[in-house]
This record gives C-alpha cells, structure tokens and sequence, in this order.
C-alpha cells in the first residue's frame, strides 16, 4: 500500500551571507497586504484628485475659449464693439467680477482630501530599514539560488503569477544599499546590470556617471585595480570635470606604478595570512554549500536499501479510541533521524481559522538566548509569528489534542501553538530546536525541561530541510520528530533550517513539546544514544 505523493518545488529559506549586517526585511505577507490595499486606496485618492484637477482646468480651458472668441472680436473695432452699451457693461462686469472669480478657481488647492489621505496613511508606511530589508532578501535569495542579475531583473522566477521587472533604476537602487553594507561584491553586480540596462537603450532617471562612480570603487575595493582603472576613465569621457573620479585615478596610478616596483611574490607572514583565511571559510562553507543545494532542490537522495526501510500505513495512535476507527495515513519520510509524517492532519477550515487567529498578532518572531534563556528577536530568523493558546478556540484545542493522540505525548507542558509567516526572502538558519548542554537556561523560565519533540505543520506548499535531506510537503500535512534521545541527551542529526521563500507565502504552525510529563509516556533509557 502507498499513499500518492505529491512533490512541490516551492522553495522556502538558508544560510545568510556572514557579510550581511543585522538589519532585515522584517515585515510578513499578512502585512504586505495591508500595504497593498493602502497603496490602492492611495490610488483612487489620487484618481479623484486628477479628476477635481481636470474638472478644474475644463471649466478654465472654456472660459479662455470663450472670451479668446470675445477679445478678438473687440480688438478688431474696439470703438465700435464698446458703442454697444451691453459690450460696454459686460466688460467692466468681467474685470470687475468674472476675472477675480477666475483668479479665486485658478488658485483653488483640488488636492486637500489626496494630501489629508496621505497624512493618515504614510504612518503605515515602510520605512528606510523595510526597504534595505527587502533589497537584502532580494540578494539573499540571489545567492541562495544561483540567480544573476538578469535572471533577477527581468523577473523570470519559476512559478511567478505576476510577472514584474527591475529598472536600471531599480537595479541602481539595490547597487547603492549594498555598497552601504560594504557588501561590495553585489555592489558590482547589480551596478553593472544598471550599467547594462542603460547600454541597451533603457530610458531611466538613473545616470551612468554616479553609476560608474559606485561601480569602480566597489571594483577595486575587491582588489581588480585594472578594471577600476578602465571604469574610472568611462567615467571621466561622460565627466571630465569629475573631482572625485580624477582623484581616484591619480591614486589608481600610483597604486599601478607601486606594484610594478614591489616585489610580486607574497611573503610568510602574508602566505600564513591566507591560510588561515582559507581555514576560516572551510569551516563554514561546506555546511552553508549544502544547505543551499538542498534549498535548489539538490539534496542527497537515501540509498535504495535505506528506501526499503521505510514505510507507509494506516495509524491508530496505538490503539487510540478516536483512532480505531478512523486512522490516519502516516509515512516514513527519514530513518536517522527518524522523522514520520501525517498526510490530510489538518483541514482547509481549520488551516484557515489558525492564520485568522494569527493575523491581527503576528510580530517579529524570537528565539531563545542561550546567555540570558530569555526570548529575544535575531537577524538569522526573518519571520513574523504568534502564538495561540487552545482556551481560546475550540479548533486549537481540538488540534493541540490531536497532537496528543497521535505522539503519546503530555501536551499540557508544551508551549502554545505557535503559528509563523515568512515573507519574500523570510527564512530561518540553521539551528536545533532543543537547549545544549552549553545553554543550561535556554527553557528556564518555562520550568518543563527541555523541547522532547516537534510537531511541524505544513499550511501552505513550502519545502524543509533537516540535517543535510531535504522534505517537501503540501498544506494539511505534518511532520513529527524528536530532538531528544530517550536518555535526555540531544539528537544534533534533528539540526535543521527554513530556506528563503523565493516565490510566494509561507505559513507554518508548530508545538515544541517538553520533557516534564512524559516520564511514564517515553520512559529514560541508560544508553545515551537510545
């Protein structure tokens, strides 16, 4: 027996670049909505403003028609014209009144309710930080999934429903906010691509000197004098006059003709340098190199006689009275760690009535800090969650008693169900869900011992990897693994993390279940790996 499968290639969260600063895109897809049912109420403001404008200068464009038609008349025989006594009152008329009620139409402000309007809505507005934050999960997800600039700008993402584009000016705009994270090399890229835009015949607001200007020095600062040099007097042709690119290439000059002096071969004490340069990035580059394979859908496929281990089936929760009856399907998805997952666990009204209660409190998601055991917000996990409790809608409930039902496990020491929205670029690094033995206060406060388990459902198409495998799952399925061994000592095979969401909304709602209560549920074992 096997239950059909259903594979998506959604991909959903990694590793951030380590020259990256703190600040991140921190609003979720709930929120981005908002903004834009702002920004389309914005637009009908604006609308009806350019409408009082036109029917404004309507009633102006008549009245000059009107009188141009007069005046020329009377200044072809004004005597004649001012003879007649009715020309003769209707001109002091005008002067005297039409013209002042004219000036009063013409000086008329249409744009008091657009203007009022904006005022209310700019304190919704993104700010500086929502802005360099999303050009950053922009980057993120360039590198994550070998993107160029190209590919990025002309909006040709796999499974896109709305196809959008950059502008050289865009493309200007990400140059510059990561040339202010002195992230110099993402600085070339997208400047050279503005470059390229322009080169092509874009018409855009964005000018090739400043353009050239950021791109030679980001160029140099990676260590590349001559195209510097060769970019810098690009920009000299369009600017002769440039202050900063003379100087640049004065010293570019220098820097050349000291070099060519200098001795080429690299000393000790710069060959040790580099060797320890090249230690430091082994010790993260292949664990990073394979969480980013796994979020482009290259994981590392289990052998056939690992396949043959698992298994699908009909679940009862050992012998549960809601399950006799009605079991549901279970699989296994992973042997070491072992991971099962539940198919059709959750249903569409349910999944709906969860992100309902989540909605109106989603905030900044937080972790825990191993130094102080206290909750705190951390730039490796860009998301926004809430947490609901099962007093509070009978749907919880009946779901935190599901869980229980179907783990064996005490769910009356487990924390909320917590329920998280990652946007564009939302992701979370690598991390365990369990306290180390170097963090002995990570669940201090909550005084119910360490996470045992995770159950992890899926509520909407997104893609997980664990360890170095990847799972793919659809809305309505569940995952459930334990972080623990029954001795009490921690799984660090369950290491895991949430690639970058790079087309569409991720949400995820989760139970972390802990160790008080389940003495007699999930009996200790001697061996420490049992």
């Amino acid at each position: 027996m096997a239950f059909p499968k259903i594979w998506y290639s959604v991909a959903v969260g990694f590793l951030l670049p380590f020259s990256y600063a703190h600040t991140d895109f921190f609003t979720s897809i709930g929120h981005m909505t908002d903004l834009i049912n702002t920004e389309k109420d914005l637009v009908v403001s604006l609308k009806d403003y350019i409408k009082a404008e036109e029917s404004k200068l309507e009633q102006i464009k008549k009245w000059a028609e009107k009188l141009d038609q007069l005046t020329d008349t009377a200044t072809k025989d004004p005597e004649g014209f001012l003879g007649h006594p009715v020309n003769a009152f209707k001109l002091m008329k005008r002067l005297n009144t039409e013209w002042g009620e004219l000036e009063s139409l013409v000086l008329k402000d249409m744009s008091d309710g657009f203007i009022s309007n904006m005022t209310i809505q700019r304190q919704f507005f993104p700010n500086d930080e929502d802005q360099t934050g999303a050009a950053k999960a922009l980057l993120r997800l360039q590198d994550t999934y070998n993107l160029d600039t190209d590919t990025l700008s002309r909006g040709n993402l796999p499974g896109v429903k709305h196809k959008s584009f950059l502008t050289a000016e865009d493309c200007f705009e990400l140059g510059k906010i990561a040339y202010t994270e002195a992230d110099y090399y993402h600085t070339e890229l997208w400047m050279e691509q503005a470059l390229k835009q322009l080169d092509e015949g874009e018409v855009s607001s964005a000018d090739k000197v400043y353009i050239l200007d950021y791109l030679s020095y980001a160029v140099y600062q990676q260590g590349d004098l001559g195209k510097a040099m060769m970019l810098t007097k690009r920009l000299l042709e369009l600017d002769p006059e440039h202050q900063r690119a003379n100087g640049n290439m004065k010293y570019f000059e220098y820097i050349m003709a000291k070099e060519k002096e200098a001795n080429k071969s690299s000393t000790d004490a710069e060959e040790q340098t580099e060797k320890e340069t090249e230690v430091k990035k082994k010790d993260y580059l292949p664990e990073r190199r394979k969480y980013e394979m796994l979020c482009r859908g290259e994981g590392l496929k289990m052998t056939p006689r690992r396949q043959k281990r698992l298994f699908c089936r009909y679940y009862d929760g050992n012998r549960n009275p809601r399950y006799i009856l009605g079991p549901v399907k279970q699989e296994d998805e992973w042997d070491k760690p072992r991971i099962v997952r539940f198919l059709d666990i959750i249903s569409d009204e349910e999944i709906e009535t969860v992100k309902e209660l989540a909605k109106p409190r989603l905030s900044r998601a937080t972790v825990h800090d191993p130094e102080t055991g206290k909750l705190t917000t951390a730039h490796y996990r860009v998301s926004k969650s809430a947490w609901l409790s099962g007093y509070e809608s009978p749907v919880v409930s009946r779901i935190n008693t599901r869980i229980q039902d179907l783990t064996g496990l005490d769910v009356s020491t487990a924390e909320e169900l917590q329920v998280a929205n990652y946007g564009v670029g939302g992701q979370y690094e690598p991390h365990f869900d369990f306290g180390r033995k170097d963090e002995p206060d990570a669940f201090k406060e909550l005084g119910t011992g360490n996470r045992i388990a995770t159950w992890l459902f899926y509520v909407s198409d997104i893609f997980l990897s664990l360890k170095y495998w990847a799972v793919i799952f659809i809305s309505g399925t569940a995952v459930f693994w334990y972080n623990l061994f029954p001795s009490g000592e921690g799984d660090y095979s369950t290491r895991h993390a949430a690639c970058p969401v790079l087309v569409g909304n991720k949400w995820v709602s989760n139970k972390w279940l802990h160790e008080r209560g389940q003495e007699f549920r999930r009996p200790c074992t001697l061996s420490e790996l049992e």
